[in-house]
């Protein structure tokens, strides 16, 4: 919604990027959800992989905009 109102050319858009994590969280989320019928621990880790990864701070919005 925020990048949709600033528009593709806005610098928050041109510091998001790709957005890897935005993209790759869903996507594990669909392969740990039927994995989870046949491998729960395998689908927990999963789960638990995307978590950390957002845990990780993301200082891509920060150095854009202390660039601007």
């Amino acid at each position: 919604a925020i990048l949709a109102r600033h528009g593709q050319d806005s610098l928050l858009a041109k510091a998001l990027g790709s957005d890897f994590k935005g993209k790759m969280s869903p996507i594990v989320y669909l392969v740990a959800i039927p994995l989870a019928f046949v491998y729960p621990a395998i689908a927990g880790g999963l789960y638990v992989l995307v978590a950390l990864i957002w845990l990780i701070p993301d200082r891509r919005i920060e150095r854009v905009l202390g660039q601007g």
